[in-house]
């Protein structure tokens, strides 16, 4: 029986039977690649919480864990998560959320997130406006911050209401999180002193809030670059000239300029008569002003001189709004509908409304077809009434 019980041994304990079918050798490395957990329900699983609780994906669980580490359960987490969705945030806002800013779920609900909803509202935002503010300022985790109910109180006033301080927002979030004195206050004392009133700066910064976190000489040199267009500082039209240059390297703008002058024939002294009256033409594509210069050149005839003095044409639509106007008029024309002196700027400008009023409403009888054709010639059409040999 000793003699037996040596060999048992000796056999299993044999480098031969540590082989794939050895069933003790399965067992022990089984053991040895099984991860380790603990069976002791007090432990908190960050990441198991992160996934089956918030809704994170396993990859961004992973990112977010070690932030967390120090949680040792989910009292705090799921009274942040409770709070968030008294908002009116979903799951999936919440989510993502999270993912942008772990650290969310560790923030006091108490001392800092409803004292920062409760001023908010205080200034004037709405609830749903609070969680929009959420979510565009989450990635860098301002909202857990006493900070973010200062930095409101200065910006509401500059930007007039919460949705233009919103708008702004979601085209950049660092807004929320610049220097007020050192940054953004002497870039508004500069557009102040170039005649921007609040309301000029606020519409300015709703699509370009880099405006205001941009460092000084830059502005400055935005400003030199839009009186360069022969804009003086203080006039009405200053501020859309500044909006056109900006953020735009002077070698580009006089890369533009010489197109322009190329492509509507005009002299030096012309488009920078086109450019004080109508700046924006510089945020034009080169396609787009090439084809509206063959339409108002080659088909509608207008002279190089006649849009330079009316450079507020090539701001329009082409084929929105050029294009099936100059349809309409030229229809009613050919039919003897229309005197042939109507000017074509006019024509142009009027707001829709008044353009059907005028050129539509009055020839239902004599032209019933007119205001379908326009319709069609509207979505890129031209009618078989519209053309013309």
């Amino acid at each position: 029986m000793l003699r037996l019980r040596s060999c048992l041994l000796a056999q299993l304990l044999s480098p031969r039977s540590a082989s794939p079918l050895s069933p003790l050798h399965r067992l022990l490395s089984a053991a040895a690649a099984a991860p380790a957990f603990s069976p002791d329900p007090s432990i908190f699983a960050v990441e198991e919480y992160l996934v089956s609780t918030c809704g994170l994906t396993r990859p961004q669980a992973l990112k977010a864990t070690p932030k967390l580490s120090h949680l040792k359960s989910p009292a705090n987490p799921d009274a942040v998560r409770t709070f968030l969705a008294g908002l009116g945030l979903s799951g999936a806002d919440v989510a993502a959320l999270v993912a942008s800013d772990p650290q969310l779920l560790c923030a006091s609900v108490e001392k800092t997130l409803a004292r920062n909803v409760d001023e908010l509202t205080g200034l004037g935002l709405s609830r749903p406006d609070i969680a929009r503010l959420i979510s565009l300022t989450s990635a860098g985790g301002h909202f857990r911050c006493r900070a973010i109910v200062s930095r409101l109180q200065y910006y509401l006033p500059l930007f007039g209401s919460p949705e233009n301080l919103l708008r702004a927002l979601s085209h950049s979030f660092y807004l929320i999180g610049a220097d007020i004195e050192r940054r953004i206050k002497p870039n508004v004392a500069l557009l102040q002193e170039c005649g921007l009133a609040a309301c000029d700066i606020a519409k300015l910064c709703r699509s370009k809030p880099r405006m205001l976190i941009t460092r000084l000489e830059s502005i400055q040199a935005m400003v030199e670059c839009a009186e360069g267009l022969g804009v003086p500082r203080g006039s009405p039209m200053f501020k859309h000239a500044l909006d056109a240059v900006s953020f735009i390297s002077a070698e580009k703008i006089a890369t533009k300029v010489d197109y322009l002058k190329k492509t509507f024939r005009w002299s030096d002294a012309e488009v920078g008569m086109a450019l004080c009256r109508s700046p924006m033409m510089l945020r034009h594509s080169m396609d787009a002003l090439q084809s509206k210069s063959e339409f108002l050149i080659s088909e509608v005839g207008l002279e190089p001189e006649y849009i330079a003095h009316r450079p507020a044409m090539l701001n329009y639509s082409l084929d929105g709004r050029l294009r099936p106007r100059y349809y309409v008029v030229k229809f009613l024309k050919a039919n003897g509908l229309l005197d042939r002196g109507r000017d074509y700027y006019s024509v142009f400008s009027y707001v829709e409304k008044v353009f059907v009023q005028r050129y539509i409403c009055p020839y239902k009888d004599a032209a019933p077809h007119l205001a379908e054709d326009y319709d069609a010639a509207h979505r890129g059409g031209v009618p078989a009434n519209f053309k013309f040999t």
